[in-house]
């Protein structure tokens, strides 16, 4: 199309005649640009990648939807601070009365987007809606621990578990926490709710799937309120177009920023490179179920066939530090001695020629449609010839990308687990628990008993130490058993335009928009 043209001729212009100071913008730094007075008001467009699959926190799959939803609409009994630190949010306080007990005192001042009170039968309701088993919510594995929510009068409310589970609190904060209006919950029942409706600072007014989502500014809202008006998603998958938006004053943020696109936007004398380190990793995973990946030798020959090295640097510029496990190191329960496998092509021949594969094979790697991912799929592809494999790479829309690696139609993929919670449980579970094979997040259909005791004993152990322990000694299996080759530590990376104010990407991966001003 002509305007897709036009702003992609306009962004390789500014690339080439540029010559502006290079600005970056992280999360610990603020902009004094120019001195401008912040001011509220106006229509906050954040030009996305991808669309999200849904608008139901009991039914998304990927931090990329959630990061729309979570803190905006829904809100959790409580969240995180700037520091990623557990804070009171819809819960003023809390305290634990024994093993399986945890009892939280809600605020009293709080009220839906439709103006149903905020209570003790809205958490109940919304956590037996997750629960419930003919909802079949893919995000309720992550609560299986949730005997009973207890409404213990108005504003009181207990949550019985089945068995210990010491980062509870971390989960409440993450986006499966949300709490939904049972108004919301009443109409849609188990249907996926496309009408989101919480309590949060901004109110859902429209979604065109495939186009945008558009939200506006709860005036009624309990705590600060948001600086913007209206805040407008807007899927636009040309990376040049989403930074020439920004240029061009049609958009004032555009994510993800891959590398490549990293030096055009330094750059430029109206963006600037928004980046901080995250709790998740990516990586390249394989398929257990289909052959020739159920057989542990061909895992382990692929794992010692790809230097990474090379891919850190050449893919990703160094940006992102090098992964050793699908923990990022600010994950309680990180293993910092943990190590990947060698690069050692003579050993991955070895062990191909042993599993019956001498002359190597041929395979599909699949992955999402972004320039980082296609380029190291390529990389990838290029080093496995090196043992006689020949990969077969497949770019998918990420939305069908999601849903052929949810549904165990992969062979080889490239993925990200951000981790919602900085707690290795929600790696650790999601990822390897046999309980949580597809949508939960375990696509590689991995089923390990001793994996499965350790973590669930982790999820029981109160002391921290012992926790990290038992992580540890589960990280282990998991590399022994060369479920994944990680790749990299993620570094969240944005375009911003210099005249917004407030904006950040929690560690976790979401969004964080309720302080930004446009100056």
């Amino acid at each position: 199309m002509k305007w897709r043209l036009g702003r992609f001729l306009l962004v390789m212009l500014l690339a080439i005649v540029i010559t502006g100071c290079s600005t970056k913008k992280d999360a610990s730094t603020e902009d004094n640009n120019s001195g401008t007075a912040k001011k509220d008001g106006g229509t906050l467009v954040i030009a996305r990648l991808s669309d999200a699959e849904n608008l139901d926190h009991h039914f998304m799959s990927t931090i990329n939807a959630a990061s729309v939803t979570h803190s905006k609409i829904y809100e959790g009994l409580v969240g995180r601070d700037k520091n990623a630190e557990i804070k009171p949010l819809l819960a003023e306080e809390w305290k634990q009365l024994d093993d399986l007990t945890w009892e939280f005192k809600l605020r009293q001042d709080v009220k839906f987007h439709d103006g149903t009170a905020f209570n003790a039968d809205a958490v109940k309701a919304t956590f037996n809606r997750l629960l419930d088993p003919n909802v079949g919510s893919p995000r309720a594995v992550v609560f299986k621990m949730v005997k009973e929510v207890k409404a213990v009068d108005e504003f009181t409310v207990q949550f019985i578990l089945s068995e210990p589970f010491s980062p509870l609190l971390s989960i409440l904060a993450s986006h499966e926490g949300g709490i939904i209006s049972p108004k919301a919950i009443e109409k849609f029942g188990k249907e996926i709710i496309n009408e989101p409706n919480g309590t949060g600072p901004f109110v859902f007014e429209s979604w065109t799937p495939g186009q945008e989502i558009v939200f506006t500014k709860n005036k009624e809202y309990w705590g600060t309120k948001a600086n913007v008006d209206k805040v407008v998603f807007q899927v636009v998958p040309e990376e040049t177009t989403r930074i020439s938006m920004l240029e061009t004053g049609e958009a004032h943020i555009a994510e993800p920023l891959s590398v490549p696109m990293m030096s055009t936007v330094e750059a430029s004398s109206k963006v600037e490179v928004y980046r901080s380190e995250g709790f998740g990793t990516e990586y390249i995973g394989f398929n257990f179920q289909k052959k020739p990946f159920n057989d542990i030798r061909v895992r382990k020959a692929i794992s010692h066939a790809v230097e990474m090295d090379s891919i850190i640097k050449g893919v990703y510029n160094n940006v992102g530090k090098k992964a050793n496990s699908l923990l990022g190191s600010k994950v309680f329960g990180y293993h910092a001695d943990m190590e990947a496998y060698e690069y050692n092509l003579n050993e991955a021949k070895k062990l191909l020629a042993e599993a019956g594969y001498p002359d190597g094979f041929e395979t599909t790697l699949k992955t999402m449609d972004s320039k980082e991912r296609i380029n190291m799929a390529e990389v990838i592809q290029s080093q496995l010839k090196g043992i006689g494999v020949k990969v077969n790479i497949q770019v998918l829309e990420y939305g069908t990308f999601v849903e052929q690696a949810n549904s165990g139609d992969s062979e080889m993929f490239i993925l990200s687990w951000r981790n919602a919670t900085g707690d290795a449980d929600y790696n650790q579970y999601n990822l390897f628990h046999t309980n949580s094979q597809g949508a939960a997040g375990n696509t590689f259909f991995y089923s390990n008993q001793e994996v499965d005791r350790l973590i669930d004993a982790a999820r029981k152990e109160k002391d921290p130490n012992k926790r990290i322990e038992l992580y540890a000694k589960s990280q282990e299996l998991e590399m022994e058993d060369a479920i994944y080759i990680p790749v990299r530590v993620i570094e969240n990376l944005a375009a911003v335009a210099k005249n917004v104010d407030g904006f950040e990407i929690s560690p976790s991966g979401y969004l964080e928009i309720n302080d930004v001003s446009i100056k």
